[in-house]
């Protein structure tokens, strides 16, 4: 074990895939559909993951599989994750879709309970509540807009990201079952192949053909999310899941610095307010579940914020 590597491989992933959002929303703004978006950052990453698992010697078991359907499921939820989230991106500044986003992992612990039979006992549930008080601390204003008749798209936006939450955590309760008899690598390997082939049923409604400079952000924004894929995985090689998991909240910092400088988006202090719950409720729920011993290093080696 070497908690440091660990953690700095988490904040690199975490580079990754904040750097792949700012692309896609980049990208939405040229236009480009959340399916096209999916599909691009999905079919590039599998090059990436492909190397990967020839490096380690891994291929054959990446692609070796007992479970297809399991998969199939998986990809279906996570793939209308990524949907609903890229779609979001593009109606949301990138700070507070990444607050609303935070969602998921307190969603987790609610679906764990509801499907997988996990024991929630007071103080998760007091934690899961503090979190979902923080994320409508963060939708308040989008709500309150909507009911006033004004800035319909940004809060369509905020409920966009709120519904690919939803399926976030729907994903990792599969993840969660799927481990038990699927390895990482295969679930890793299988997910980018199914999120391309299921994005490619929205090419009937309005792909566009990318410019130079679209084709470029769209291509990068696969090798990011390949490339975060890959730190993600390999961080909890040398750490504890517990030891790694909050520095998933390093996001909003780099949200706040992409925001500010490449679209010129400045947080209200109650999204900022919003934010701060939802972050100490995760922290809270991270730390309890490491006092309870809960071994979730398998899961969390494929979870994303993306599903």
């Amino acid at each position: 074990m070497n908690p440091l590597q660990g953690i700095l491989l988490k904040i690199g992933s975490v580079t990754m895939f904040v750097t792949m959002a700012a692309m896609i929303k980049a990208a939405a703004a040229e236009g480009v559909p959340a399916g096209e978006a999916v599909f691009f950052r999905s079919i590039l990453a599998l090059p990436v993951i492909f190397a990967w698992l020839v490096l380690r010697g891994d291929l054959r078991e990446g692609v070796k599989t007992v479970h297809p359907m399991g998969h199939f499921w998986r990809g279906l939820v996570g793939t209308s994750a990524m949907m609903l989230m890229f779609a979001g991106l593009g109606l949301l500044p990138l700070p507070e879709a990444t607050a609303i986003g935070y969602a998921a992992p307190i969603l987790v612990v609610i679906f764990a309970a509801m499907f997988l039979g996990e024991e929630v006992r007071a103080f998760r549930l007091s934690a899961v509540a503090l979190g979902l008080i923080g994320v409508l601390v963060v939708l308040q204003p989008r709500m309150q807009d909507l009911s006033a008749g004004v800035e319909y798209s940004e809060a369509f936006g905020a409920m966009l990201i709120l519904a690919g939450a939803f399926c976030a955590a729907l994903a990792q309760v599969f993840i969660r079952k799927m481990v038990q008899v699927e390895r990482t690598a295969s679930i890793v390997f299988w997910f980018s192949v199914t999120a391309s082939l299921l994005s490619l049923l929205t090419l009937p409604w309005g792909w566009v053909i990318p410019g130079p400079k679209v084709a470029l952000l769209l291509g990068l924004s696969g090798l990011c999310g390949g490339i975060g894929q890959i730190l993600l995985t390999s961080s909890y090689r040398f750490a504890d899941a517990s030891v790694i998991a909050p520095f998933e909240y390093s996001s909003m910092l780099l949200a706040l610095i992409y925001g500010y400088a490449f679209f010129d988006e400045v947080p209200s202090g109650q999204m900022l307010g919003g934010a701060a719950i939802v972050i100490s409720a995760g922290v809270l729920i991270i730390w309890r579940e490491r006092r309870l011993g809960l071994e979730r290093d398998k899961q969390r080696k494929v979870m994303t914020p993306q599903g």
